[in-house]
């Protein structure tokens, strides 16, 4: 089928991989946990579905959207990149720069927006079209929800089993290698937008 002419297992890896660290399910799992136990039972289904609908109508909509008010993919993606940079500082550092306000209500809000599908996953999820197919970004979305429904409907048991220690260490982890992305995601978007510039 032509929709599966640019299908990739390493692409599909890779937009999974950069999603999964931006949407930080596991060093989400106190917050998650603590809104359980603010508002009871969490409705997991419910919050990865919708999550994972706002990235792929955003996947589409968004590029939509950047043509109306005229900015291209390639500033999006650098834009999105400074983006990612700062929620990568977040991570490593254990800093809190965008602060966000408190819960009134679970599952929908703030789980599934803005904790899964936030500002960070939507410009991150509209800076992968630089790079990659749509095709694959959609998987990547797919497995991430998958991910987040999983995570969503075992966060008590995972967090009682991996401890605070183990989640600070992903967290670190993870921060690092978004900062890697970012660094990547400028440079090649910025030399890309060089390069149309001298062919203007």
């Amino acid at each position: 089928m032509e929709v599966f002419e640019h299908f990739s297992i390493k692409e599909i890896i890779t937009c999974f991989m950069v999603l999964f660290a931006v949407i930080d399910i596991i060093g989400s799992i106190p917050i998650v946990v603590s809104l359980q136990q603010k508002f009871g039972q969490i409705e997991a289904r419910r919050a990865s579905v919708t999550a994972g609908g706002i990235m792929l109508v955003f996947l589409f909509v968004g590029n939509k959207i950047l043509k109306f008010i005229g900015v291209d993919v390639n500033s999006f993606a650098i834009a999105g990149a400074f983006v990612i940079f700062i929620i990568a500082l977040e991570m490593i550092l254990g800093i809190e720069i965008n602060k966000t306000s408190e819960a009134k209500s679970a599952s929908i809000v703030p789980i599934a927006f803005p904790l899964v599908a936030g500002a960070g996953t939507l410009t991150t999820t509209l800076s992968l079209k630089a790079e990659f197919h749509d095709i694959n970004i959609i998987f990547g979305i797919i497995l991430n929800t998958i991910f987040v429904y999983l995570v969503l409907k075992s966060a008590t048991w995972l967090e009682k089993k991996m401890g605070e220690a183990t989640l600070a260490i992903l967290q670190k982890v993870f921060g690092i290698i978004l900062l890697a992305i970012s660094i990547k995601l400028f440079t090649a978007n910025f030399a890309q937008l060089v390069q149309n510039y001298i062919n203007f």
